[in-house]
């Protein structure tokens, strides 16, 4: 199918690839560089190289082909398994691991580890995400650890999703983030959506603002350097808790892609990924009606860093080790 659409007023002049790899994130640039190089896209009706500058009033034209997903294969990567019956499942998803397949990442998902759980479990699994998403009720990102729930049946993940739409599901995360709020405690109510001109990335600067709102708390302060936050998200949008505290001024330590290479490392502790974890999940039980709760507390990652920084930080009069 072709795509069609006019470079807007105001874009700068910049290489094709590099515009089309922002405008169309799921596509990497090599991938991109491929479609030009096979004449797949065309500026004002001319098949051009991919380091063609656009500018303001350019028409461009695109056919991506028609995706032909994997067989995706069950493979045995290990699961921490916090609950299981014969409609869900609980887990606690580890940090650097991708929840669903998608290019650049056919195996080696969360979902290869549930095909093969299933597999040799005998159980079965909700289809409604299709095949490259069965079970996935929600997502984290791939640095976020923590509980997610998983559909064994369709009906229970439409029973899961309705509460996830109506926001009547128990979260709280954990995060680290950079410096202190000036409030102890308050409440993040910002629209974003894919921003306008980073498509990789969530803002306010968005074409379609969707209502999003967290509540957080400080739990504990590192003195000025970095804090310990409690956040409750009351919607559930792509990044919301990361652009949220980015647009206080205080983004999560760990992640460069809103908060830069200065929120990587605090008095020489680096960061080994973004500090966020889904630490509780809590829902109505699809079958029986009855509230569940599920929480894992911080993993050893996050942890060590939280010590690291307390190391930093001794308490008034004290001296450091």
């Amino acid at each position: 199918m072709v795509t069609e659409f006019v470079v807007t007023a105001g874009e700068q002049p910049k290489r094709l690839d590099v515009f089309l790899v922002n405008r169309e994130p799921k596509l990497s640039r090599s991938a991109l560089q491929r479609l030009i190089e096979q004449g797949r896209v065309q500026i004002n009706g001319h098949v051009v190289k991919p380091s063609q500058k656009i500018k303001p009033g350019d028409s461009i034209a695109f056919d991506i082909p028609k995706a032909e997903p994997l067989d995706l294969k069950g493979e045995a990567i290990p699961l921490e398994i916090l609950y299981e019956d014969e409609v869900l499942l609980i887990l606690n998803k580890p940090s650097g691991l991708v929840v669903h397949p998608a290019p650049g990442h056919w195996a080696g998902t969360l979902v290869n580890a549930l095909l093969h759980h299933f597999q040799t479990s005998g159980s079965t699994v909700s289809t409604i995400g299709g095949k490259e998403r069965p079970g996935l009720v929600h997502r984290l990102d791939k640095d976020t650890s923590g509980v997610m729930v998983i559909a064994k049946t369709d009906e229970a993940h439409r029973a899961l999703s309705a509460q996830f739409k109506q926001h009547t599901i128990t979260r709280v995360y954990e995060a680290l983030i950079t410096g202190v709020p000036k409030k102890g405690h308050g409440l993040i109510n910002l629209a974003i959506g894919r921003d306008k001109k980073e498509r990789k990335k969530f803002s306010a600067h968005t074409a379609r603002p969707k209502e999003s709102v967290t509540e957080y708390k400080i739990d504990h302060r590192f003195g000025k350097l970095a804090a310990h936050v409690l956040l409750y998200p009351q919607t559930g949008r792509t990044h919301q808790l990361r652009v949220h505290l980015t647009s206080l001024g205080h983004p999560i330590l760990g992640d460069q892609t809103y908060g830069g290479k200065k929120v990587c490392a605090i008095e020489g502790v680096e960061m080994p990924r973004v500090m966020l974890h889904a630490r509780t999940l809590g829902f109505k039980h699809p079958s029986t009606g009855e509230f569940h709760e599920y929480t894992k507390a911080l993993p050893s990652d996050m942890e060590q860093v939280y010590h690291a920084l307390n190391e930093l930080t001794p308490p008034p009069g004290a001296k450091k080790s």
